[in-house]
C-alpha cells in the first residue's frame, strides 16, 4: 500500500503539530511516514527534545504502539508499529533474521557506479551515541543501483563543476549506519551526511538550494505477515524536500 498525497519534509518544531501520515495498517502493525528530523523514541542523549514518533502516533490512534525496528533520525521513510507484543517479537524476529526486504533512496555526491554490491566490514559501535567502536567487525552486505546521475556548472573544491547520483540501496544486513558509512567508504557519501560526509559539499548544498537534511529515505518494505502469512508491501513516497533537491539538480524532471 502507498500514498499518493504529499508527504511534508519539514523538520518538526514543537510549535508545529506533526501528522504522521500511515502507509499501513491492520489489526497488528501500523506504518507510518517518519519525517526526517523526528526521533523515534525518547533518549537521554536528546534531553531537549519535545517530540517523538512513537508518542505522536499514540496520540494520533489512540492507541499504545511499539516500535519493530530502527529509523535513524534524519533518515525519513517508514516505520513499522506493532499493536501487541506478541505481534512486536514476532516482525522484529524477522528483521533479526533478514527475512524482511528493506530499500533506500540517497542523494550522494559524484558519479556512483551503475549497480554494485558493498561487502565493507564495519566495526560495532558500544554506546549509544555511535561514538566508541569495538574492535571487532561484523559483516555487512549492501546491493545498490544507480537511477539517475546530474553534472551541474557549479564549481566546488578544485573541481569545475558538480556531481550527483540518485542510487537505490537494498541492506541485506542491518548494521547501525550501514548505508551511510558504505556510501562513504565507496566515496559517494550521502548529501546531508554530517558525520560520514562530505561538509564542503553539504554546506554548499545547503547555500545553493536552501535543503537541510540527510537526503536518505526508507521507500519499500517487504515481509510475510508473521500471523496471516500473506505478503506485505509498504511503499512510501519521497517527502517534498527531498524530492524538492531531486527536482533542483536535475536528477529528475520536474513534476
Amino acid at each position: 500500500m502507498s500514498l499518493s498525497a504529499d508527504i511534508q519534509g519539514s523538520s518538526p518544531t514543537e510549535s508545529v503539530p506533526i501528522h504522521l501520515p500511515v502507509l499501513y495498517r491492520d489489526n497488528r502493525f501500523i506504518a507510518i511516514h517518519k519525517p526526517s528530523g523526528l526521533l523515534v523514541h525518547r533518549t537521554p542523549l536528546d534531553k531537549k527534545e519535545t517530540q517523538f514518533a512513537i508518542q505522536l502516533l499514540r496520540d494520533q490512534i489512540g492507541q499504545q504502539v511499539t516500535p519493530c525496528h530502527r529509523l535513524d533520525r534524519p533518515t525519513s521513510g517508514i516505520l513499522i508499529f506493532a499493536f501487541d507484543p506478541e505481534a512486536h517479537s514476532a516482525l522484529s524476529i524477522a528483521f533479526q533474521e533478514k527475512r524482511v526486504s528493506k530499500t533506500y533512496q540517497a542523494i550522494v555526491r559524484g558519479f556512483a557506479p551503475e549497480s554494485g554490491v558493498i561487502e565493507h566490514p564495519l566495526r560495532k559501535f558500544e554506546d549509544n551515541d555511535a561514538r566508541i567502536k569495538s574492535e571487532t567487525t561484523q559483516d555487512t552486505r549492501t546491493v545498490f543501483t544507480r537511477l539517475s546521475k546530474t553534472e551541474l556548472p557549479v564549481p566546488i573544491h578544485h573541481y569545475s563543476a558538480t556531481r550527483y547520483s540518485l542510487v537505490e540501496l537494498r541492506p541485506e544486513t542491518g548494521r547501525r549506519h550501514q548505508l551511510r558509512r558504505h556510501l562513504a567508504h565507496i566515496n559517494c557519501p550521502i548529501i546531508g551526511d554530517t558525520r560520514y560526509g562530505d561538509c564542503v559539499h553539504n554546506i554548499a548544498f545547503r547555500q545553493r538550494y536552501g535543503i537541510q537534511r540527510l537526503f536518505l529515505a526508507a521507500t519499500e518494505v517487504t515481509f510475510q505477515h508473521p500471523f496471516s502469512r500473506e505478503m506485505v508491501n509498504i511503499q512510501a513516497p519521497l517527502a517534498s524536500d527531498f524530492q524538492a533537491a531531486l527536482e533542483k539538480t536535475n536528477l529528475v524532471a520536474p513534476t
